[in-house]
Formats: C-alpha cells, sequence, structure tokens
C-alpha cells in the first residue's frame, strides 16, 4: 500500500515534464528562406507626404491698442481671454489686458496736471499783484504831472529860473510815467506769455491724460467682426491669459475665415524637389480620421528652415483645400499626402529586390534555376520602383539573394537599348515639366494665405 502512494507522485511527475516538454519544443515549421514576389504592371504614384496644421486662408486680426507704442508702453500681459473657439458677434467682448503700467503713468500726469495747475493760480496771483502795483504808481505819476503843470502855471510871474525849475520838474514827472507807462506794457506782456507757457504745458499734461484714459478703455478689447475666436501664436507658442502682448507683434486672438481654408505642411530637403506648385494633394485631419478632403498645393517655399527637434531642414509647403466642411476648425493636425507624379500601365516591382553593384539588377527565376536579369529603373515612391527594361508583368523575382545568387549567370540589357531608354527619359522629363509649369500657372492665380504667426512646431512625418 505505501509503495503504491510512493509510485503515483512519480509518475504524475513524469507525465507533467512529458507534457511540458512537448508544448515548449521549437515547432518543427521551417520559415521559407527564399521570399519571392510577382512583377506587377499598372497604375503607379508617386507621393511625398508630411503632417501639417490647419489655417484660414484669410482672417481678421483682434489687435491690442494701437496707441501703445506712443503712449510708451511697449509690452503688457493678456488679463483675461474668451475660451478659443467662441462664437462672437461684431463689438463683443473678447480680451482684457493689464493696466498695471498704463495706470502708474496715469498717476504721473493726474499728479503733474495738478501741480501745474497750482503753478496757473500762483502765476495768475502774483501777476495781478505785480499789475496791480504797476498801476498804482502810474496813477501816483498821473497825479504828479498834474501837479507838476499847476506848478509851471502857476510860475510864469516868478523869476526865469523859478520857471525853468518847474518846466524841468514836470518833463522829468513825464519821462518817469512814460517809462512806467513802457514797463507796465512790457510786464502785462511777459505775463501773458508766461500763463500762456503754464497753459499749453497743463493742455499738453491734460491731452495725455485724456489719451491714457482713452486708451485704458481700449484695454477692453471688442470683436471688429463677427467670427470664431482663435488663439494667436508667437514664437513663445499660443497667446493665452498671463501671455505677453508687445507693441511690435500686438495680435491677441484671430477671426478666421472658416469657408477658406488651407494647410500648412514641411517637407524635408530631400523630397522637396519632388513637390511643385499646382499638384493634387490628399488632406486627412487626425479628429476625423475616416473623412478626406481633396486639395492642391499653391505655394512651395524657396528657402528652407530648421524647426526645433529635427536635424534636417525642412520647407514649407501650403495645400488649398477644394472642400469646406463645418468640423474643420484651424489649428486641427492634417496628413498632406502630395502626389508628385502618376504613370499608367508601368511595370513595378519591391524597391527592397533591386541589387546594386556597379549596375543594378534582379534575382529572377528562369524555370528551376535564378539568373542575375539586369534592370533599368526609373522613379520610384516609398516602397516600390518603376523597371523601365528587364522585366514583364508576371516575372518571379526574389527579394533577397537566394542560396544560388554566387553562382546565378548575369544577364545584360544591350547598349543600345539603355540608349533608347535615356533619351526616352529626358523626353518624357521635358512632358512632366510643361505639365507642371501648366499646374503652377493654374494656381498663379490664387489669393496667397495672409501672413500668420507660426507655431511652436509639432510632430511632422517625411515620405
Amino acid at each position: 500500500m505505501k509503495r503504491s502512494k510512493t509510485i503515483l507522485p512519480i509518475i504524475a511527475l513524469i507525465t507533467l515534464c512529458l507534457g511540458a516538454y512537448w508544448y515548449l519544443q521549437p515547432s518543427e515549421k521551417v520559415q521559407e528562406e527564399d521570399l519571392k514576389t510577382e512583377v506587377k504592371r499598372g497604375r503607379f504614384e508617386i507621393t511625398a507626404t508630411a503632417t501639417g496644421e490647419l489655417a484660414a486662408k484669410r482672417s481678421i486680426k483682434i489687435q491690442a491698442p494701437q496707441g501703445m507704442r506712443a503712449a510708451g508702453i511697449y509690452e503688457t500681459s493678456i488679463s483675461d481671454l474668451i475660451a478659443e473657439g467662441t462664437v462672437v458677434e461684431k463689438g463683443a467682448y473678447v480680451a482684457s489686458l493689464d493696466r498695471t503700467e498704463l495706470a502708474g503713468k496715469m498717476a504721473n500726469v493726474q499728479t503733474e496736471v495738478e501741480k501745474i495747475q497750482t503753478q496757473l493760480e500762483q502765476a495768475r496771483i502774483d501777476t495781478a499783484i505785480e499789475m496791480r502795483g504797476l498801476r498804482d504808481d502810474l496813477a501816483n505819476l498821473e497825479f504828479a504831472k498834474k501837479e507838476k503843470l499847476l506848478q509851471v502855471e502857476q510860475s510864469k510871474y516868478e523869476p526865469q529860473s523859478v520857471i525853468r525849475q518847474a518846466e524841468l520838474d514836470l518833463e522829468r514827472t513825464e519821462r518817469d510815467y512814460k517809462q512806467l507807462l513802457k514797463k507796465y506794457e512790457l510786464k502785462e506782456q511777459q505775463s501773458i506769455a508766461k500763463i500762456q507757457e503754464i497753459e499749453a504745458l497743463l493742455r499738453q499734461n491734460m491731452t495725455k491724460l485724456r489719451e491714457y484714459e482713452e486708451l485704458s478703455a481700449e484695454f477692453n478689447i471688442n470683436a471688429p467682426e463677427s467670427g470664431m475666436v482663435i488663439y494667436a501664436r508667437s514664437w513663445r507658442g499660443k497667446k493665452e491669459p498671463g501671455s505677453r502682448v508687445s507693441a511690435w507683434d500686438p495680435i491677441v486672438a484671430e477671426l478666421p475665415d472658416l469657408t477658406d481654408m488651407i494647410s500648412q505642411a514641411y517637407v524635408n530637403e530631400v523630397d522637396i524637389s519632388k513637390v511643385q506648385e499646382g499638384q493634387e494633394a490628399e488632406i486627412r485631419v487626425d479628429a476625423f480620421p475616416d473623412r478626406s478632403f481633396s486639395g492642391r498645393v499653391t505655394k512651395v517655399a524657396n528657402i528652407g528652415e530648421q524647426l526645433s527637434g529635427y536635424d534636417a531642414k525642412v520647407f514649407e509647403v501650403i495645400v488649398q483645400l477644394n472642400q469646406v466642411d463645418s468640423i474643420l476648425r484651424p489649428a486641427m493636425t492634417t496628413s498632406n499626402e502630395i502626389v508628385t507624379g502618376i504613370y499608367d500601365d508601368v511595370v513595378y516591382i519591391p524597391i527592397e529586390a533591386v541589387q546594386s553593384d556597379s549596375l543594378s539588377f534582379v534575382f529572377k527565376a528562369e524555370g528551376n534555376s535564378v539568373v542575375r536579369q539586369e534592370v533599368i529603373t526609373g522613379l520610384s515612391n516609398a516602397n516600390e520602383i518603376i523597371v523601365l527594361h528587364g522585366l514583364e508583368e508576371g516575372d518571379i523575382i526574389y527579394l533577397s539573394p537566394p542560396k544560388e545568387s554566387l553562382s546565378a549567370p548575369f544577364v545584360p540589357v544591350d547598349f543600345a537599348i539603355k540608349e533608347d531608354i535615356r533619351q526616352k527619359q529626358e523626353e518624357d522629363e521635358k512632358r512632366r515639366q510643361a505639365e507642371a509649369l501648366k499646374k503652377r500657372k493654374e494656381v498663379q492665380g490664387m489669393e496667397p494665405p495672409s501672413p500668420r504667426e507660426k507655431g511652436g512646431g509639432g510632430m511632422i512625418i517625411f515620405d
């Protein structure tokens, strides 16, 4: 009985080990080592793909007050800003700016105005006192003149010396009177000029104070037109509450025209030579992956730029959307597939099947053997390449060198055929350039997009 109890666990353990071995042993299936594919013929498209961003072709800028620079306020911050995407009516409140610096300037000017008003009042009082004194002196001299004249009349029976003395006193009094009268006139002119100067300074400061008050009212920013509010962007990023607004970059937000949209995309410098104005494009919006929109390239930048986070330089490409949809909004991420070339009824194969050694060739199956068939290749896209000569539709080729690759015979292409293909390629290139020129002319009349601040970059996918 005890022996039976000992054997049973041992048998169970052996059974478990055998099951585990059977389950975990390597599969007997062997992958096919030599991958093959069939040469195809048909329509061949070459595309360049880049991620972009939707933008309105035209937009109305909502700006900070134009008088900021004249007021000496070169930068301020956004105190409040309504939510992005809000639809507003013309004249509705949109944002307010920080008035701290402006309030300080207003307080300084107000103090200056009060100081000048005090100076003006004091100048008027001083002038009144001084002019009153001069008028009193003139009145006294007027009496003195009359008195001297009376003395002259009374001395006409006196000796000649007494008469002469009376006349001299009268002349002296008249001269003093004229001098004081002239002084009074000059003093009056001086007082008027002084008061006018103070009044002009007062008016200047009052004008500045009114301008500050009007500017303060304009720090509450209203919508110039009806539309959907979209936050503006600068090199610092999106302008939100707390962001800085300068007198040289006064845009706070935008009211885009949602009936005319573009996609601002960037193409790698390696692929930019393929992209030309007038080419067709398919635009997909990441927010709605099941929707696509057709478009055309309307602008290709001549100068590349270095975007943050990318080693290679990129070129901006503007794609005009042909359709309008209410679901589209500015700043939505787009995937733009630009068709740079379409070729009908051509032979093409996967790029990885082409081998290069001074010449281009593929490993082609000839019955039960393998040959190295020289091929003349044309343009390519991301995955496939056109074969101009050397292969026919239905041929079987290897995607990687087979076991017999070292002993496979080489099948060259005749030199005359190569020369003929080269001439045809030149003719095809001229034809493509003529077609590209025609397409560029078709989009030349299109209105260019309004200037727009670029954001701080984003994910870009290159073909």
